[in-house]
């Protein structure tokens, strides 16, 4: 059966490393697939327009040359269909290909993607879906979901022109850490209602965010059911103490830490708190989501993660 395959390049993501690697992936792909169409994803509704006309013309599968960013966009395009997402990560985080076990290295990315499409190697995975809101479209989200001081930091990384790559966010957590304020909120799932004064919340179809972070650590793609973190009220200097924790997971062993775990939950809370997913500003609270069973085709997914 001949396959045809789109290439999403996202020239930005990494620095520049997708740009520089887009020639290469391309030549390897040609090598087991029948027909490559190739797409520059400059802007998101570019980028969605190009790979709906591609789907609807017979594509089997949208490889990503980028970065969480990317891999966001790329998961709105092939949700809930049987179209397979292939990912060859090449930003800053990662996140997403790092929970599926994609090696982060990309030249060993691009190998096992070519045995998977030589071979149709393809799982389905879990996603998370947001609810509401003021489209009638789905929007989904493969990592985490989150709001709060981590959302905080994100929004205001995201508005500081100064300094370039992950700097940015160290400063911006600073930052946030000298205005941090524990405010009122509301964690429901389908089990339970949780009301405490909360620093943050994160609902974790997998595991990381944040370039490895693993905030959510037991969150798995094909159990049904998010993780979820909630970190309670915490002064500054505690909070500081409490953050290098995250990198070991060992954080959901501090008092101040909630766990839970549900299919769908809805978070109410300060309006000005920044809801953001897979680290893109998505909307403010309220917000609901529900995890939704082996909604994504992968290519190429193994069963273990790498922090």
């Amino acid at each position: 059966m001949a396959m045809r395959v789109a290439l999403a390049v996202h020239p930005d993501s990494g620095q520049g490393a997708a740009a520089r690697m887009a020639g290469t992936v391309a030549a390897r792909l040609r090598t087991v697939v029948d027909r490559l169409d190739l797409i520059t994803a400059d802007s998101p509704e570019r980028f969605r327009r190009r790979v709906a006309e591609c789907r609807d013309s017979g594509l089997d599968a949208l490889v990503v040359l980028g970065g969480d960013g990317a891999a966001h966009q790329a998961v709105q395009c092939c949700a809930g269909t049987d179209l397979a997402l292939g990912l060859v990560p090449s930003g800053t985080g990662n996140d997403f290909a790092r929970a599926l076990g994609v090696p982060r290295d990309p030249v060993s990315a691009l190998s096992s993607l070519v045995s998977a499409l030589r071979h149709d190697h393809r799982r389905r995975v879990d996603l998370g879906r947001i609810d509401g809101g003021d489209s009638s479209v789905p929007h989904w989200f493969g990592t985490v979901l989150c709001t709060g001081f981590d959302a905080a930091v994100n929004a205001r990384a995201n508005s500081m022109p100064w300094p370039r790559g992950p700097h940015r966010y160290d400063l911006a957590l600073v930052r946030e850490l000298v205005s941090l304020r524990p405010r009122p909120v509301v964690v429901e799932t389908e089990k339970e209602r949780l009301t405490t004064q909360a620093t943050l919340v994160a609902v974790g179809n997998t595991a990381f965010y944040g370039g490895g972070i693993p905030i959510c650590p037991e969150a798995v793609w094909d159990d049904g059911a998010f993780d979820v973190t909630v970190v309670g009220p915490v002064s500054p200097l505690r909070l500081a103490r409490i953050l290098p924790r995250l990198r070991t997971g060992a954080h959901v062993r501090h008092p101040s830490v909630h766990t839970l775990r549900a299919s769908r939950v809805r978070i109410e809370g300060p309006g000005e708190w920044p809801v953001f997913a897979d680290g893109d500003p998505i909307s403010a609270l309220p917000t609901t989501v529900t995890c939704v069973p082996e909604a994504l085709t992968v290519l190429g997914v193994t069963r273990e993660s790498t922090v």
